[in-house]
Parts: structure tokens; sequence; C-alpha cells
């Protein structure tokens, strides 16, 4: 294909959709203890992470390197690539974009980064609106605005049993971690401009689920009038709690996601490992 796709691991796709959009995917490293595993089923492992969070273990994130995003660039382009679009998660959360950036520089072909602004299943979605471009006969631009559009119309939103996750990690202010254990209050949290935002404190884990529920129903309702939705739920270590959400947003959301079913699965191994055990996501995008 003249225009190749890459984007990382934290965008959830799955490696058999992966392969059949024509898809790279880079994976982001995790660290557990003295231990360095790339994220994926061979290596760092939703399940991992949980474990080693309750245990105590020692558990990081690492960027790619941009050597790896230009190995990948150049293996591309020799398989006939003549440009790239590389799509990424927020830069605010992590250092793969910009690795991406510093690796497009000298990588022989035009290559086109893209900061979705997001984590996750937004991420993931953006990629595949540019990726249903370049198949509808689109270029390299296209695709990219594509992406960015589908990015900046999607809500990520979701509930973590302690902000103190995030805190350690550095994605979330220590005044707001201390605040929130203080008061034994259950987060709702959310994205702005590529940065985790609190949105609403509730006071049992029943009530936070049941308030994700109308948010998510909210930001449905909110999109462009005909739009279709796509709408994926993402737990770590949360199946029950998980599976219900997706099972009542299913009901309530079935217009509006005409016949696209509600996803539901684990959290990528690096995404868990900055909000921890018992945390539930949703990401409700526009799809064409």
């Amino acid at each position: 294909m003249p225009v190749r796709i890459v984007t990382d691991s934290t965008a959830m796709l799955p490696p058999e959709l992966a392969a059949e959009r024509d898809i790279a995917v880079v994976p982001l490293q995790v660290v557990i203890g003295p231990h360095v595993h790339d994220e994926g089923a061979d290596g760092a492992t939703p399940e991992a992470v949980a474990a080693a969070l309750r245990s105590f273990t020692p558990v990081s994130t690492s960027r790619p390197a941009p050597a790896v995003f230009a190995d990948l660039y150049r293996r591309l382009a020799e398989e006939g690539a003549e440009e790239i679009l590389s799509i990424h998660l927020s830069a605010d959360m992590s250092g793969t974009y910009e690795s991406a950036q510093v690796a497009a520089r000298d990588a022989g072909v035009r290559v086109l980064t893209v900061d979705t602004r997001l984590v996750g299943p937004g991420v993931g979605y953006a990629v595949l609106a540019a990726a249903d471009v370049l198949a509808a006969g689109g270029g390299l631009e296209d695709a990219a605005r594509a992406a960015q559009e589908s990015a900046a119309a999607s809500t990520s939103l979701f509930y973590v049993d302690t902000l103190e996750h995030l805190r350690r990690g550095g994605r979330i202010g220590a005044a707001a971690a201390l605040v929130g254990s203080a008061l034994a209050v259950k987060p709702l949290l959310g994205f702005d401009d590529g940065r985790v935002v609190p949105l609403e404190r509730v006071r049992t884990s029943g009530r936070a689920l049941a308030r994700l529920e109308e948010l998510a129903v909210e930001a449905a309702d909110g999109a462009e009038a005909g739009v279709r939705v796509e709408v994926s739920v993402a737990h770590l270590a949360s199946p029950d709690r998980a599976a219900q959400l997706a099972e009542r947003l299913a009901e309530r959301l079935a217009e509006r996601l005409d016949g696209a079913e509600v996803t539901c699965g684990e959290l990528g191994a690096v995404l868990g490992a900055h909000v921890g055990p018992g945390v539930v996501a949703v990401c409700v995008a526009p799809r064409a």
C-alpha cells in the first residue's frame, strides 16, 4: 500500500484486526520488578500487571525508543510504503509521540504524526477511522484529518477505585489524590486536551458506575444527529462490573449503535499499570 498506518499498543487494537487492516503496532514496555516486557499477549499482560500491583511489586512503563520507530518506518518503506501515518496516544501522557516524531525526521519517506490527545480505545477508533479513509481511496492528509476528527469527537471516561496509582505515575496531582483518599470518594475521570481530569466524586462504587453509565449515554446522545456511535468498555480485574455496564449501554444505546456491539474486554497492561485494579472505562466514538 502507498500509505501505511502505524500506531502503538495502547490503542488496544486486537492483533487480528490490526493485521486485517494492515496496521503496524509498536509496543510500549512495562517494567514489573526488575523485568522489562513488551506490552502484549507474549509479554506484559493485564493479569500480570494486576497481580503485581496487588502484591506491591513495583510497576512502571516505558515508551518505545525513537530507534524502534525508525526501524519500523524503514521496514515499511522497504515493503513499498510511500507515506506513513503514525497515530499515537496523548503526548502529555507518554513520550511515545515524541519518539515517533524524532524517527520521522530521517525516515526516508514522508511520515505524518498525529497526537490524538487520548489513550486507549479512543486512539484505536481514530486509527480505524484513518484506515477507513485509506480503504476508500483517500490520501495521507485525508486519513490524518479523519483520525483527528474522530479523536476530537470521542469521549473517554473511567472510574477508579483509588487515585493512588495515577499519583505514583505522575498522571494526576498529589493534592487531588490526597483529597480523594481523605474523603473516601470514588472518582470519575475523563480527558481534557490530552490530560486526565477529575469529573465527579461519588460516595460509593455502585453510584459511581451508575453515573459512568449516565455520562456515556449523554456522550452518545450528544453526537451529531444521524451519526452511528461505537462504544467500548474496558476494565482491569473487574470483569463482572464491566460486563454489566456493557450490557446496560447496549440496551440504552441500541438505536445509536445501529447494530454495532458494545465491546468489552480488559484494559491494556500499560494503561492498567497507571490506573490499577478495579478500573472500569468507557469510550464513546462516532463512526461513519
